[in-house]
């Protein structure tokens, strides 16, 4: 066998549009735009990479609407006001409409580069016939990677719907057959079940150690997505269990700006333990590889390098966020996660209890753009927002050239400590320790003797408007009430999306 050829940060997002698995845009046709379709010579293992990086190409190919949706319905974020989109504000209202676009788009695409996943852990076992034992550990590494990028994906789409179809290859005339669908417990479990088969193949390393494919799936990852898919579970002392190895490896600290974490300078952090990477590849023009950040950002702003793009005003923290993090004092957090505007700032002020406000809560952000006042929200993600000082000179889409966290170590901190509050056993630190490393960051004195509520408390300020994990965490644990703000009106059956009839009217069985 060939050596193995590194590929670096460049290199690999570059050739994500040559050598994608490509995936289609029917659940039913998975295989029309694989690259490997006919001719490929499966001797030649060296090239048994390339189905790795169409992997993850495929997982880093995210519409702009399917994280924007799984993430509407917490009460840390408000959809826009949208004109052209109502049945997505719809949604953020607990109004569900079937045959909305945003529904299909989000199942059948996850599902397709799912299918992906499946198609390029397939084409390596193929290549695995005739590797050598250098290749064999390389090949079961690479598969093992997949598994873990196919398993984040599912993870998101059983928060979405609960019941799911699980993939075991990449035919999906099996999904036609089945009598039942499998539960979100199966589901779950069936997540953990797969991480225990990938780690002991995956590299033992923070992903940002990674030389190969910086910012690659990795051992820890793997324990990351188990620890969430039994804390969906409630299997706490799993949870515990799984986060403790993360802490005790001792290679992830949290970044010290959290400011700057969502930024430029928090890319491939030693807080990441999962992100979508994209790049302008320090170009000001030609090839990049991106992710559409348009719908998380105003409307209409002042930038501080002129001719930056602005946004479409989709996605807006919720004034009852905001006012809870007041209430607490939090500074760099909530700086971090809002973009004020003139009329949300005076709004706040009519409530009498915040009539006297922070200095930094100004329509002017710390790099000087300036989020002017726009019809569609009063307020815009901070999380989302790159400021156009740090944009590549040349570039002007909006959050052109910044990466998607996904995990984080903050996150496995508290994990670990929710999961000591309900009971689990800690072998890595107290749920004290945990927590209070999260808030010095914040700049927030610390607790003893943490409870749940507490820690959910510390999730809330942390985690806000990050892949609905305020509005999953509600939901496992029952504190629906929380969900009725700003003349909303929750109840238990609106836990889940409908399925979309499109997928129905293809397999009838989700409809049973």
């Amino acid at each position: 066998m060939r050596p193995f050829i590194e590929l670096k940060t460049k290199s690999l997002l570059a050739i994500f549009a040559l050598l994608a698995l490509g995936c289609s845009d029917k659940l039913e046709e998975p295989q029309l735009n694989n690259n490997f379709a006919g001719g490929t010579d499966f001797t030649q293992t060296e090239n048994m990479v390339l189905s790795l990086v169409g992997a993850y190409e495929a997982f880093q190919s995210r519409g702009w609407e399917q994280p924007l949706l799984i993430a509407v319905r917490g009460d840390d974020v408000n959809a826009g006001g949208l004109g052209d989109q109502p049945d997505y504000g719809e949604t953020d209202l607990f109004n569900y409409n079937k045959d909305y676009w945003m529904y299909n788009s989000l199942w059948e695409n996850v599902y397709a580069d799912i299918i992906s996943a499946h198609t390029a852990m397939e084409q390596i076992e193929r290549y695995l016939e005739f590797a050598d034992d250098q290749g064999t550990t390389l090949g079961n590494q690479y598969i093992a990677e997949i598994k873990v990028l196919r398993a984040i994906m599912l993870f998101h789409i059983s928060q979405t719907w609960g019941d799911v179809f699980i993939p075991t290859s990449s035919n999906t005339d099996e999904l036609k057959e089945l009598e039942t669908v499998p539960t979100q417990d199966e589901v779950m479990q069936h997540i953990s079940d797969q991480m225990d088969e990938a780690i002991p193949h995956l590299p033992d390393m923070r992903p940002n150690e990674r030389t190969d494919i910086p910012g690659g799936a990795t051992v820890y990852t793997a324990l990351a997505v188990k620890a969430l898919a039994n804390q969906e579970l409630e299997n706490y002392q799993i949870v515990a269990d799984a986060c403790a190895d993360i802490i005790n490896s001792g290679g992830f600290s949290l970044f010290p700006d959290y400011y700057e974490l969502f930024k430029t300078p928090g890319k491939l952090s030693d807080e990441i333990l999962l992100s979508m990477q994209y790049s302008d590849f320090g170009q000001g023009e030609g090839d990049r590889e991106a992710h559409l950040y348009d719908p998380y950002g105003p409307q209409n702003w002042t930038p501080a390098v002129a001719g930056a793009g602005s946004g479409w005003g989709f996605f807006e923290p919720s004034m009852k966020f905001i006012k809870f993090m007041l209430d607490r004092d939090e500074t760099v957090r909530l700086e971090t996660s809002v973009l004020f505007t003139d009329r949300g700032i005076a709004e706040i002020q009519t409530d009498p209890n915040y009539a006297s406000l922070p200095g930094f809560v100004s329509n002017t952000t710390r790099d000087g753009d300036v989020i002017n006042d726009y019809a569609r929200a009063l307020f815009a993600s901070g999380k989302h927002y790159l400021p156009s000082n740090q944009l590549i000179p040349g570039r002007t889409a909006y959050g052109s050239n910044k990466n998607f966290i996904i995990i984080r170590y903050a996150e496995i901190l508290l994990m670990y400590a929710e999961a000591l509050t309900h009971g689990a056993t800690g072998s890595g630190m107290s749920a004290d320790a945990a927590v209070n490393l999260v808030r010095d960051r914040a700049g927030l004195t610390g607790l003893s003797g943490v409870t749940t509520d507490q820690v959910i408390a510390e999730k809330y300020a942390e985690l806000s408007m990050e892949w609905g994990k305020r509005y999953f965490d509600l939901i496992r644990l029952g504190r629906l009430d929380e969900l009725n703000y700003d003349g909303r009106t929750f109840t238990a059956d609106k836990t889940f999306l409908p399925y979309p009839q499109s997928q129905v009217d293809q397999f009838p069985i989700l409809g049973n």
